[in-house]
């Protein structure tokens, strides 16, 4: 399973929904990296995504996007083949 990194906040709806949606997707850990806490993780979000919003959910290498982009990704299909490892 791919490594799932997640810029967050602790209290994004949209956070908790991705989560969610991972978790029921097999995601047993996922790093959470919470932009609320430290004002330099949320430069570094904005830096590496080019987005200012939350949750930025990255699946190994590949940049899925928000929730919204997440659920997307799912609905096609696309979820559990880049969590084990295929390209977006």
């Amino acid at each position: 399973m791919q490594t799932v990194v997640m810029y967050c906040t602790a209290v994004c709806p949209y956070c908790v929904r991705a989560e969610m949606l991972l978790r029921q997707r097999g995601v047993t850990d996922i790093e959470k990296i919470r932009i609320d806490l430290d004002a330099g993780q949320r430069e570094a979000m904005m830096a590496r995504t080019g987005r200012r919003t939350v949750p930025q959910i990255y699946i190994g290498d590949t940049h899925v996007g928000g929730c919204d982009d997440l659920v997307a990704l799912d609905r096609a299909g696309g979820l559990q083949s880049l969590l084990q490892g295929a390209t977006a």
